[in-house]
């Protein structure tokens, strides 16, 4: 029987992985990666040799085929992302579905966990974290007051994922509905390149933390938690 590993690797910094997730890299006959040049600065850095391969949200119907194909004859498999674990806001997910849909028990699908954005974030946010709800990335540009308006109705704190891109256009949103709403409490924690160099972590309500953002370098990634149960 085949094992296909799905393996957390580093959200930023490289000497966040286990012992266990680079023996699976050494260990497998391929590495499949959202991004081969991110991946191979991880291996690089950790002598890795295994041959690595590309799965990615564009990857043709031939590529998932291969995939299947080489499980099939009993190859072992490594799935990573670009950072943090698979199949979370990425397309890793659907790699898994078809394999369980295709190959069921003649594949041992095997979880290596480690980093994730949204659990680093929810450590250090402050906020009663027993429940939560995660929605990963916003619409881009249509549905998104609903998708806003379903984070503010939300009875628990929401995680979000955004870009540096429209990171202020989404708070800013927010800030609106929730004034609207007369939820002016409502909390927010907004964190930067987690675990990077220039890391960052902005708290406060919606508006305060909206001022405090609008004039820093807002480049990199970041994870959004909004609480609106008010005091």
């Amino acid at each position: 029987m085949s094992t296909f590993y799905i393996v957390a690797t580093p959200i930023g910094n490289l000497q966040d992985i286990s012992s266990r997730a680079i023996e699976a890299l050494k260990g497998v006959d391929l590495i499949l990666a959202e991004d081969t040049r991110v991946t191979s600065k991880l291996l690089t850095r950790y002598q890795i040799k295994t041959r690595i391969s590309s799965y990615h949200q564009h990857s043709k119907l031939e590529k998932i085929d291969y995939i299947l194909q080489l499980l099939g004859q009993g190859k072992n498999l490594v799935l990573v992302s670009d950072a943090g674990t698979p199949g979370i806001s990425d397309p890793g997910n659907q790699l898994v579905e078809k394999v369980v849909e295709c190959l069921g028990d003649k594949v041992n699908i095997v979880p290596i966990p480690g980093p994730s954005a949204l659990a680093a974030a929810a450590s250090v946010c402050g906020f009663p974290m027993d429940r939560f709800l995660f929605l990963g990335f916003p619409p881009a540009k249509n549905k998104r007051q609903k998708f806003f308006k379903e984070v503010l109705e939300s009875k628990y704190p929401v995680i979000l994922y955004e870009s540096s891109h429209r990171i202020l256009k989404t708070i800013e949103e927010i800030n609106i509905l929730a004034s609207n709403f007369q939820l002016p409490n409502s909390k927010i924690v907004v964190c930067q390149e987690l675990t990077k160099m220039f890391e960052k972590t902005y708290r406060g309500t919606i508006s305060e933390v909206l001022d405090k953002m609008k004039d820093q370098d807002l480049r990199g990634e970041f994870v959004v938690i909004i609480d609106n149960r008010q005091k």
